[in-house]
C-alpha cells in the first residue's frame, strides 16, 4: 500500500510563491505501480478539484485556472511529486491534497493548507 505525505504549505502574500512536496512511501511493488500522481485542492464549502497531474512518463494535465502559474513535476527516483506555485492569488487559498493512482487503487495525502493574503 502507498502512503502520501504533503509538505510546503503556508501563508504567503498575493504574487508570492510556494513549493509543495509530496513524498510517496510503501512497498517497492506498490511504488513502481503508481501511474498518475496529482495535486487537488479544496476551498471551504467547495468541491475538491484537480490542479495538476503527471503520469509516470511525464505527461501533464494542468487546470486552466493555474496554467502558466503552477508547474507540476515528478521525481520517480525519489518517489516525490512537486507543485511549484508562482504568482499566487487569494483565490488559490485552499487545502492542497496529493493523490496517487496505482492499479485499481487511489490514495490521498492528509492535505496541506495554502493561504494567500491580499
Amino acid at each position: 500500500q502507498v502512503q502520501l505525505v504533503e509538505s510546503g504549505g503556508g501563508l504567503v502574500q498575493a504574487g508570492g510563491s510556494l513549493r509543495l512536496s509530496c513524498a510517496a512511501s510503501g512497498s517497492s511493488r506498490s511504488i513502481l505501480s503508481i501511474d498518475v500522481m496529482g495535486w487537488y485542492r479544496q476551498a471551504p464549502g467547495k468541491q475538491r478539484d484537480l490542479v495538476a497531474a503527471v503520469t509516470s512518463v511525464g505527461r501533464t494535465n494542468v487546470a486552466d485556472s493555474v496554467k502558466g502559474r503552477f508547474t507540476v513535476s515528478r521525481d520517480n527516483a525519489k518517489n516525490m511529486l512537486y507543485l511549484q506555485m508562482n504568482s499566487l492569488k487569494p483565490e488559490d487559498t485552499a487545502v492542497y491534497y496529493c493523490n496517487a493512482a496505482y492499479g485499481r487503487r487511489t490514495v490521498w495525502g492528509q492535505g496541506t493548507q495554502v493561504t494567500v493574503s491580499s
